[in-house]
This record gives structure tokens, C-alpha cells and sequence, in this order.
């Protein structure tokens, strides 16, 4: 093991990892904020209706991790019925074997010495690891450190969607590498990897399923011809919450990456559903929950929520239960709520929950989720592979 490896182990192992029970349980009011919370009931809805949704078309979960980052809610999509988990980075996959979560597959592809040699020594001990590769170059390099550790390495093929990301290119060049692969005594091929990121967003149902069904054609095509040279594919993996139902009707993912459909937030809400402009089929179980601490302005009341506390790109936050009102960001602390006709009035030291933009960078500005039932906190579970993206 290396120095920087070692570092990174020893910062590991002093994250928690297990829930934090709370002697007497904390009222939502009583949370000191920004305090990232998680609703259970809709929390566990949205799990079970998934679990139950793909149960029923065969298809199986491979819960995404970079969401939610915390092996609790690993193990409660587990639990509930996924396979196994997904995870970004090594630093995540780390985290989640080192929790005792048996099936991990990371998703992203490593292409140097020191990457390679820290998979390696994590799959030592945890012979459910895998990894995807989209090169020969990085198969062959994966290969030799695997092979002097006398180790058999779950590899899946990841590709190209067009996206120009990751991947191999569809088709032939796919069939090039997985039959390279084949030929290693240190790589097991053990299916293939398709995620379209660039359609889970698009709004609209039908223009989501049309660009999305055009862009996983190519891997129809490449299944086939893998089907073709008798190469036996065992999974394909991929989607996600914005394509889950569509799955069923194009027939080629039978192991589906969804994370946020646990959580939910601004950005998926607002792609719309199959009969709706909204895509309501899990409901928003995450929010920040923030305090109203100044109003320098008799129209504007300060919040202790900005970039600190909540990721974007695209749009602001919003109230769950406040309409009339409209956010601006005040800065990296603060975040200026703009008082148009409020339907509940704001009053300073009031606390009050707010969706988030984009749930995945949110968790990520966060130490703990604080999730609650009836208004009352139990326990604290530790975001343990927060910031972890190495």
C-alpha cells in the first residue's frame, strides 16, 4: 500500500459510518441550520416503489451511490431489494465495501498506475468489486496488476452514448474490447455498461423517450452483435430515474443505475411525467432546512442557506410550503427571499424546509442527513464518502 493510499484509509476510517441514535429525539424546529433532512415516509415510498415497479418488469437496481453517499441508505436499497450499488469514484466504492456492502460496481473508468493499484487492493478484500474499462490500454493495465495478484477482475464494457464522455464507441470497436478481455485470464467480462446522462433531464415525456430510444439503439445494435459472435452478455447496465419506465418498452438495460429517485428534487420534478408536466412518480423526500435570520428590507427576509448549503446550475431553491415568495441567491451563507404575496408569512427565526436544485452536490455540501418522522429526529446518519471524488 502506498503513502497516499494509506492517507487515504486512515481519513476512511475515521468517517463514521453507523446511524448516531439520539438519546431523546429532536424536533425539526430544535435543529440548528442549514440542516439537510430527509423525510422517512416519503424516503421510503419512493424506495419501495421503485423496488416494486422494476420487480415487476425484471429488471434489477443497482442503486446509485454518488447521490446519497452514505452506506445506510446503501444498505436500505439493499434491503429493500437492489443487488447491488453503483459508485462514481474509487473513494465511494471504498466506502461502501468498507461498510460491508458486498455487490459494488464503479462506473467510471481509471486509466493510471496509482488508480488501478488502489482498485486492486480494495477488490483483494472484497471480491464484489468491479469496475468498468472503455479502452484496451486501460483493460491491459487493469489486467497486469490484477494478474500479480493472482486476482480474476469483474470488468464490464462501458459505452459511448454519444456523449463523448466515456465509453468505447457502439459497435464494432465495443466487440473488439470485449473480446480482448476475453482473452485475459485476469478480466471476467461480466456485461455492459450504457448510461445516456444527456436525456435523464430533457423535459417533456415523449421528447425524453424519442432522443433517449435513439440514442440507446446503438446499444441494441451492439448487443446484437455481440449476440452474433456468441458472446454471452449477462448484463447491460444503465439509465436512471429519468428513464426508468421507459426501460421495459426498448429491452436493453436489465440492471438499472437510478439514484435519485430517493430523494428527488427541482431538476427532476420539472422534466415532466408520462401524463404530466411534472414528473411526479416519487416524491420529493429531501430538503434543506434553513432559518429566516435577518430583514434589512420590509419586501426582502434573509435566509442562512446560499452556495454553501445548496448546489445548482440550472435554477434556485424553493419552499416546500411558502408560495408567493422568490429566492435569490445573497452569497456563499445567505439566500434573499424576495416577499411578492407570500402565502404564509415569514417571520424571522422561523425555520422552514426548501427543495433543493439538484440533490447530488447538494448532499455533497453536507457532514449529516437528519431524517425524521412525525417531526421528530431519532437518529443522524453520517454522509461518510461526502467530498470523496478521487
Amino acid at each position: 500500500m502506498t503513502t497516499l493510499s494509506r492517507f487515504y484509509q486512515q481519513v476512511r476510517e475515521a468517517r463514521p459510518v453507523e446511524p448516531i441514535v439520539l438519546d431523546d429525539p429532536i424536533p425539526l424546529e430544535e435543529l440548528q441550520t442549514p440542516a439537510l433532512i430527509i423525510d422517512l415516509d416519503v424516503f421510503d415510498a419512493n424506495l419501495a416503489r421503485m423496488q416494486s415497479y422494476l420487480g415487476q418488469q425484471e429488471i434489477a437496481l443497482r442503486a446509485h451511490t454518488k447521490m446519497h453517499k452514505c452506506p445506510i441508505i446503501a444498505r436500505k436499497q439493499i434491503e429493500g431489494g437492489a443487488t447491488g450499488v453503483c459508485a462514481a469514484k474509487i473513494s465511494e466504492a471504498e466506502v461502501m465495501c468498507a461498510a460491508g456492502i458486498e455487490d459494488v460496481l464503479v462506473t467510471s473508468p481509471i486509466a493510471t498506475l496509482d488508480k488501478v493499484n488502489r482498485f486492486v487492493e480494495a477488490r483483494r478484500n472484497h471480491p464484489g468489486l468491479k469496475i468498468v474499462v472503455d479502452s484496451v490500454d486501460s483493460a491491459n493495465l487493469l489486467a497486469k496488476v490484477a494478474g500479480l495478484e493472482g486476482l480474476v477482475v469483474d470488468v464490464f464494457v462501458d459505452l459511448d452514448p454519444g456523449m463523448g464522455r466515456t465509453g468505447i464507441e457502439t459497435g464494432e470497436k465495443a466487440l473488439q474490447l470485449v473480446r480482448h478481455i476475453g482473452e485475459s485470464k485476469s478480466l471476467n467480462f461480466s456485461g455492459l455498461q450504457m448510461y445516456a446522462g444527456n436525456c435523464m433531464h430533457i423535459e417533456g415525456f415523449s421528447k425524453r423517450k424519442q432522443k433517449y430510444a435513439h440514442i440507446m439503439n446503438k446499444g441494441i445494435e451492439t448487443l446484437a452483435l455481440l449476440d452474433q459472435a456468441g458472446i454471452v452478455v449477462p448484463v447491460v447496465s444503465g439509465g436512471g430515474t429519468g428513464t426508468y419506465n421507459m426501460e421495459p418498452d426498448l429491452g436493453l438495460i436489465n440492471e438499472l443505475q437510478a439514484g435519485s429517485y430517493a430523494f428527488m428534487d427541482i431538476e427532476y420534478r420539472d422534466i415532466g411525467g408520462v401524463d404530466s408536466a411534472r414528473f411526479l412518480d416519487f416524491g420529493v423526500s429531501l430538503y434543506v432546512l434553513v432559518t429566516a435570520i435577518s430583514q434589512p428590507q420590509s419586501r426582502l427576509i434573509t435566509v442562512d442557506g446560499g452556495f454553501k448549503s445548496f448546489a445548482s446550475d440550472k435554477m434556485a431553491p424553493e419552499f416546500r410550503d411558502v408560495e408567493g415568495v422568490t429566492f435569490h441567491w445573497g452569497g456563499d451563507e445567505h439566500g434573499i427571499v424576495q416577499l411578492n404575496n407570500p402565502s404564509l408569512e415569514i417571520r424571522l427565526g422561523n425555520k422552514l424546509p426548501m427543495l433543493t436544485p439538484h440533490c447530488d452536490p447538494t448532499v455533497n455540501l453536507h457532514d449529516f442527513y437528519f431524517p425524521y418522522r412525525d417531526g421528530l429526529v431519532h437518529e443522524i446518519w453520517p454522509i461518510t464518502a461526502r467530498g470523496f471524488s478521487h
